[in-house]
């Protein structure tokens, strides 16, 4: 198995020891003239861009720790090609850049270090197109592409920075306490840890807009979404001002009318050059890798320049939409809700979106046979559609028709042999109830995608997998893995050494565990010096290592500590 970000740990501790003689420092002197590093600028001698990154990555870690994220592999797909596909046409399409959606029913989103750009479930399901989801999305590029998070946290003139409080803020917050009341802590007090407290001038909220709405008409949305999407939250506000809370969004990115103003001249601009320009896709793709970065989640980078929407891709939208409706939320309260939107007699809101959001909830409650009765209507009108096909074999999984399930899921994998959500499902199928054979092929299936994915929920299908094929040695180390991914390093460090202990290890197994213990040891150390809270270790100091096996009682069960299967 190869480890994610091998050289992370190495990384986060310079950064960490750096934060820490800043926060003492900052302690010292807290006068009003005390500037804050500025962390885009080539004199920054606090933090790098690739420890910017990586401490990005590590407040995903701890989001993800407090069930603060969608983990899902299809919406993950789906929301980081949407944002690539802007990203290519950005001011700085080379950067590091990593999209996720946090469970969270507020409409707002937000930026973070290291190009981590949060969508809130709240706003994605109030986007009424896939037009207004790309405008604020676009918008936050522009934050980033624009140094807009250095120059505000530089003018707030704190006296602990950025990275120390991303760092070491959002893990206290999350293992201060347990639950609720630690995402409470981290979204409200620690709020500015998400990076979704940031002042931003007016000046800022400018220059994301212009930005923002030159990268919509280069990736061939529609420059007006921008504008359309902020005049309809304030209008909704208006509407009813007395009886709905202030969205989210409008706080942080506050909205006037000279702003809506400027942002459809701006765009009336653009679409008038567009008329000018010759047609058609103009990509040379022997000067793409000299271009831009490589990413991974775009096969054919010639559909992120200038391509306009097709109807398949609007049908995408509105079914990722419903999916992340459902998945954050209750599934027993989703019945009811699409129960009562399709009961209803006129028949506006029989949609094939609603009936897949229908089917899902359905299906995430138990009620698989009930699910398929609502898909199969929609998938006869279109049958090739791969987003619908993969929730009939997850129904019809759910209803027990497991041979038909896997016949959808063999032929969905052969059609998209390297698809992670497809993958996920037919791992998962193949393991529940099959032989030895079914769950080996599962894990050759999935090793593949272990290469470039720091998705936890991928490593511990693999695990289960490897585990059930007879190889637990490697199903501990994936499921090492998927727990240091979920925020719990600790819980990683005690699965690793209780493998080490094994004394069927062959030579190259014992020297990648002892490899990934070196890596984990300097961190959890740090943590512990630190008093660093995490989910795994609330006290910031002592640790309780993880029950395994059948004793499991954790949000991971972990089978590693026995030499047979269960």
């Amino acid at each position: 198995m190869i480890m994610a970000h091998r050289y992370f740990h190495k990384r986060l501790l310079t950064a960490l020891a750096a934060a820490t003689v800043a926060v003492a420092a900052g302690a010292q002197d807290r006068s009003d003239d005390v500037r804050l590093p500025d962390l885009g600028s080539s004199a920054n001698a606090l933090i790098s861009p690739q420890e910017a990154n990586d401490y990005g990555a590590m407040m995903l870690q701890q989001m993800r720790a407090l069930d603060m994220v969608v983990n899902d592999p299809l919406l993950d797909d789906y929301i980081n090609n949407l944002g690539f596909r802007l990203v290519a046409n950005s001011a700085k399409p080379k950067d590091h850049f990593a999209f996720f959606i946090a469970k969270d029913p507020v409409v707002n989103a937000f930026s973070a270090p290291g190009g981590y750009i949060g969508i809130d479930s709240g706003l994605i399901i109030i986007t009424r197109n896939e037009d207004e989801l790309a405008a604020v999305m676009a918008h936050e590029i522009g934050h980033i592409t624009q140094n807009h998070l250095q120059r505000a946290y530089e003018s707030a003139k704190k006296d602990t920075p950025l990275m120390a409080l991303v760092a070491l803020g959002a893990i206290a917050a999350g293992g201060a306490a347990g639950g609720q009341a630690a995402a409470a802590a981290l979204l409200g007090g620690q709020g500015v840890l998400m990076q979704k407290e940031i002042n931003f001038t007016r000046k800022d909220e400018a220059e994301a807009d212009r930005t923002g709405i030159e990268t919509l008409a280069k990736s061939g949305f529609d420059p007006n979404a921008m504008a359309g999407f902020f005049q309809r939250m304030e209008d909704d506000m208006s509407a009813d001002s007395g009886g709905i809370d202030v969205p989210s969004l409008l706080l942080d990115h506050p909205v006037t009318a000279q702003r809506i103003s400027d942002a459809k001249s701006r765009a009336g601009a653009l679409i008038a050059q567009q008329k000018m320009q010759p047609s058609g896709n103009l990509l040379d793709k022997n000067s793409w890798s000299q271009q831009t970065a490589p990413i991974a989640y775009v096969k054919d980078p010639t559909v992120l320049l200038g391509a306009r929407h097709t109807d398949q891709e609007a049908t995408t939208y509105l079914l990722m939409r419903e999916r992340v409706r459902v998945l954050s939320d209750d599934p027993y309260r989703m019945v009811n809700f699409y129960s009562g939107l399709l009961g209803r007699k006129d028949g506006r809101y029989d949609t094939p979106e609603n009936r897949y959001g229908y089917a899902l909830a359905l299906t995430r409650s138990g009620q698989g046979a009930k699910a398929i009765a609502q898909l199969q209507p929609v998938l006869d009108k279109d049958p090739s559609n791969l987003v619908l096909r993969l929730a009939m074999a997850d129904a019809r999984l759910q209803a027990g028709e497991r041979a038909a399930a896997l016949d959808i899921y063999a032929a969905l994998n052969t059609q998209s042999p390297r698809n992670k959500a497809i993958g996920v499902a037919y791992a998962n199928a193949l393991d529940q109830g099959g032989t030895k054979a079914q769950a080996s092929q599962a894990a050759q299936m999935l090793r593949p995608m272990l290469e470039d994915t720091d998705e936890p929920d991928l490593f511990t299908a693999y695990a289960r997998a490897s585990e059930r094929a007879g190889d637990s040695v490697r199903a501990g180390e994936a499921y090492a893995q998927a727990s240091y991914l979920s925020g719990r390093p600790f819980d990683a460090m005690e699965q690793l050494k209780s493998l080490l202990k094994r004394n069927d290890l062959d030579y190259y197994a014992r020297a990648r565990i002892q490899a990934h213990i070196a890596e984990l040891t300097p961190l959890t150390m740090e943590l512990r010096k630190r008093r660093v809270s995490t989910d795994d270790n609330p006290d910031g100091t002592s640790q309780t290592p993880q029950q395994f096996g059948n004793n499991c009682s954790g949000r991971l069960c972990f089978g590693v500590g026995s030499n047979t299967l269960n």
